[in-house]
């Protein structure tokens, strides 16, 4: 009974100076406002491509571009992407840093206990045995009396919502990478297709040429010209095939697996997908919104600022209360009865006197790291302007490129068919074919990259908008062997 009614008296004392602690609890350094950012008020690139209607929902972007396979692809990256598994190891570290930090604003109790038996001398003592018998629970708790522990609790859950962000701003770069290298994919499959159609139509010239040298109508230079043309187009595959198996084996790494793990799933040529007549981008101010990574570097900002006030608040005194209550006999059985409580209370305080300005040198660093923080804040700003402007551009100047890209490679097939026809009745001599063919092959290779670069363009657009990400879902890593 004694004890109890000690365990509450103590218990009392201890919250009344906790409330008196915090009752003047006054955090020490600057209390963080997101950074007023003045921005423009619209695109100076919008053309018919894009409008300044506020866009549908980014999550799935990829979707719109009506290729299951690009779909299924990116939704495998997203549950097994390496990068994407080592963000979510940060998150999971940053959650757990922030409920250390918040520890420190309770006591820290533990419980002890103990047994002994010793003997004494019997030259200098009575030599009888004695036992002793002890248990009991200490508590020990520093107030935070100017909020170094506030502040730094600040900076940890600032940390997790930076960590958070992170992940985000992660399945935005992955889900755009896997687009990109699968448009670079079926764009090399393309650009093979037309060199191995060229090759076969030079085949068919060489073939003309060697006819007509045979019949005496044109010199052998005709051959060798026209063998010469083959050869250097054949000379392309090659390249054409390493790019091409450069471009499937980085598709691999990024969902994970093997390099050649999804050559069987690519070997079938698609068509690259179809760029809309307009997109709706929004104003600048909904992009910094979708944004994750500005928004991981503002509450980086955030944390930084708080951890100015951590440092500061090292420079004034702290306070500590430390007690115990416990049980104290020479025998096992004796430890319930009334004599044989013990208590302490002891309330400390230390103050920094000197320190040859390590600490105020500490309050420095970490307001010049403050600033670093908000310095990466408004260039991630201005990053995120550049990049959607310099997508609008690349999208609509490649609009116009693919359309005169177009009508030249036409022209080209009707000028080399022609050529043929001349040259086959001897109306002109072989170096115009020669000249019509190296103009086909030039300008279907063109016309196909340049349909890639526009479909690359949109991708990058809707990177640069934040998309691929999206506050509900629910993204879990599965094994790397997974299929």
């Amino acid at each position: 009974m004694r004890m109890v009614m000690t365990t509450n008296r103590y218990t009392r004392v201890l919250i009344m100076l906790a409330g008196l602690g915090l009752a003047g609890c006054a955090a020490v350094g600057t209390e963080y406002a997101p950074p007023t950012t003045v921005l423009p008020t619209g695109w100076s690139n919008l053309d018919p491509v894009a409008s300044s209607e506020t866009p549908a929902d980014l999550s799935l972007w990829w979707q719109g571009l009506n290729d299951p396979l690009l779909s299924q692809l990116v939704a495998e990256a997203l549950q097994a992407s390496p990068d994407l598994r080592s963000a979510q190891a940060r998150l999971r570290e940053a959650r757990a840093r922030s409920t250390v930090a918040a520890a420190a604003r309770f006591p820290d109790v533990t419980a002890s206990g103990s047994a002994s038996r010793s003997r004494s001398s019997e030259e200098t003592g009575s030599g009888d045995a004695r036992n002793a018998f002890s248990a009991g629970f200490d508590a020990s708790w520093e107030i935070d009396v100017f909020g170094g522990v506030r502040r730094s609790v600040e900076a940890a859950e600032a940390d997790v919502e930076t960590s958070v962000a992170n992940l985000e701003n992660a399945q935005v770069s992955l889900a755009s990478e896997v687009a990109l290298n699968y448009v670079e994919v079926r764009a090399l499959q393309a650009r093979l297709g037309i060199a191995r159609a060229n090759l076969a139509s030079q085949s068919e010239t060489l073939q003309l040429t060697d006819w007509r040298a045979q019949a005496g109508l044109v010199s052998s230079q005709d051959v060798e010209q026209a063998r010469s043309n083959r050869e250097q187009t054949r000379a392309q595959i090659p390249s054409l095939e390493t790019s091409l198996a450069e471009s499937e084996h980085r598709l691999d790494i990024l969902l994970g697996r093997a390099p050649g793990a999804l050559h069987a799933r690519l070997a079938a040529t698609g068509e690259l997908p179809t760029v809309p007549d307009q997109i709706a981008v929004g104003i600048p101010a909904d992009t910094l919104r979708q944004r994750p990574d500005v928004r991981a570097a503002e509450r980086k900002l955030a944390a930084e600022t708080a951890r100015v006030g951590a440092a500061e608040a090292a420079r004034y005194p702290s306070f500590t209360l430390s007690g115990s209550i416990g049980l104290e006999a020479l025998t096992l059985g004796a430890l319930g009865n009334s004599g044989a409580a013990t208590s302490s209370l002891l309330a400390g305080i230390t103050s920094p006197v000197f320190n040859a300005g390590r600490l105020r040198a500490q309050v420095e660093i970490q307001d010049a790291v403050r600033e670093q923080a908000q310095v990466s804040y408004e260039q991630a700003i201005l990053t995120a302007l550049q990049e959607v402007e310099n997508a609008l551009v690349a999208l609509a100047r490649n609009r116009e490129r693919v359309e005169a890209l177009a009508i030249a490679a036409e022209s080209a097939r009707n000028a080399a068919e022609l050529a043929r026809q001349r040259y086959s009745t001897g109306l002109i001599d072989f170096q115009s074919v020669l000249d019509t063919e190296r103009s086909v092959l030039s300008a279907e290779d063109c016309f196909a990259s340049s349909r890639a670069d526009g479909v690359l363009a949109l991708i990058r657009l809707y990177k640069a908008l934040g998309g691929g990400w999206s506050p509900q879902a629910d993204i879990r890593p599965i094994s790397k062997d997974a299929p």
